[in-house]
């Protein structure tokens, strides 16, 4: 009777266990696929709001765009390029004021950007408005500017060029139309207004060939890195060449840690699931404790003894880790099919299965699980058998 409860509780335990394994597993993997699905989500944006590499001065806030310029620019790595004016402002809509950065902007640009698709209300820039204004979303809401609206007074203010106190004749300014709202990130939202170049440049009273940046667009075979280190050589100390990677790194670096810690949290809870396949080795130890003890004595030493548990840890591991891994992934299959999980009330919340992340989980699964059978196992001695 004894021995059946004995049994039982072992198995119960065991079993327990298993399903710390598997929780484990799928939690780490479900996790980090997650944090994949958020990384290109994020990746979306940063496509849409930076160009490939981009070119800015050195040493001020604007440069001409030279012949010399122009004939670096002729490279088969660059599929099209745009100027760009930029500059920090204030927007002031019937006495309504907020801060703002301008970017004037070609034609072309919407070959560099797809800005475009993030208005959702109103259009683009066009020739019919030659005045007219793209503003974020956060924007429009703290000053009240809507597209085609007869009640707007719009002006947009800059710093003239030049030193000395800042008073009322400091300022350029400018009357302009809202023609449509973007939405895209909290950040663009609430910081950019895009206008015609030529806006811009006479806001600033700059030179038709006066420029802040110019913003290119790679062949899908280039490789940007590698082509702003050469075009940087080509053009010198006077001029600052920058991938999107570069332009953004601290958000980067800021994702990637996001993702570590992620992963350290989700391993920390693995390893407290680990107890529980120490304890249940233990446990097994310690029941079959003659069972040992008869094995001893026909001759199987300490070491070969060890082995048996161990292997019992592992196969544990094995199994709860390969039955958690196939509900992981079909866990994330089903989301991304079926989007049962919202972000919000239109957006999915975005996962994505990556073999790399199924490695990561199986190599920290694994590697707890040895970890957990060898502490466990090394509870076999000759002091427990005597």
């Amino acid at each position: 009777m004894f021995a059946k409860s004995s049994n039982s509780t072992i198995n119960i335990i065991t079993k327990i266990a298993t399903l710390g394994v598997i929780i484990s597993t799928m939690a780490l993997f479900i996790v980090l696929s997650a944090f994949s699905g958020l990384k290109t989500f994020n990746y979306q944006f940063l496509n849409i709001a930076d160009p490939d590499v981009k070119i800015s001065s050195s040493k001020g806030k604007s440069f001409f765009v030279t012949e010399s310029l122009l004939q670096n620019l002729k490279d088969t790595n660059i599929n099209t390029f745009s100027n760009i004016v930029e500059e920090h402002a204030l927007i002031d809509n019937n006495k309504k004021k907020t801060a703002i950065t301008i970017k004037g902007v070609t034609e072309n640009y919407l070959k560099i950007s797809a800005i475009d698709s993030t208005v959702y209300i109103g259009e683009w820039l066009t020739d019919k408005y030659k005045n007219g204004v793209i503003i974020g979303d956060a924007i429009s809401y703290k000053i009240g500017a809507m597209p085609n609206s007869f009640q707007e007074n719009l002006k947009i203010f800059v710093v003239k060029p030049g030193k000395g106190q800042l008073n009322e004749k400091s300022f350029s300014s400018a009357s302009v139309q809202t023609i449509g709202l973007f939405r895209l990130t909290q950040e663009m939202d609430s910081e950019y207004v895009f206008a015609p170049i030529k806006l811009v440049q006479e806001l600033l009273q700059y030179k038709v060939n006066q420029v802040s940046a110019i913003e290119l667009k790679l062949s899908k075979d280039a490789n940007s890195k590698k082509f702003a280190t050469d075009l940087q050589n080509k053009l010198g100390k006077n001029f600052k060449v920058e991938t999107r990677h570069q332009l953004n790194a601290t958000f980067y670096k800021m994702l990637n840690m996001e993702n570590l810690f992620a992963y350290l949290i989700a391993t920390l809870i693995g390893i407290i699931a680990f107890f529980n396949v120490i304890g249940a080795i233990i446990m097994m130890i310690l029941d079959k404790r003659e069972n040992v003890k008869t094995l001893f004595n026909l001759g199987l030493r300490i070491k070969e003894l060890k082995k048996i548990f161990y292997l019992q840890g592992i196969l544990l591991t094995v199994f709860g880790m390969i039955i958690g891994l196939l509900l992981a992934v079909i866990i994330v299959f089903i989301q991304n099919k079926y989007e049962l999980f919202m972000l919000t009330e239109s957006l999915a919340y975005p996962v994505e299965f990556h073999f790399s992340n199924l490695i990561l989980v199986i190599l920290t699964i694994l590697s707890l699980g040895f970890i957990a059978a060898i502490i466990a196992s090394s509870r076999v001695s000759k002091k427990l058998i005597s």
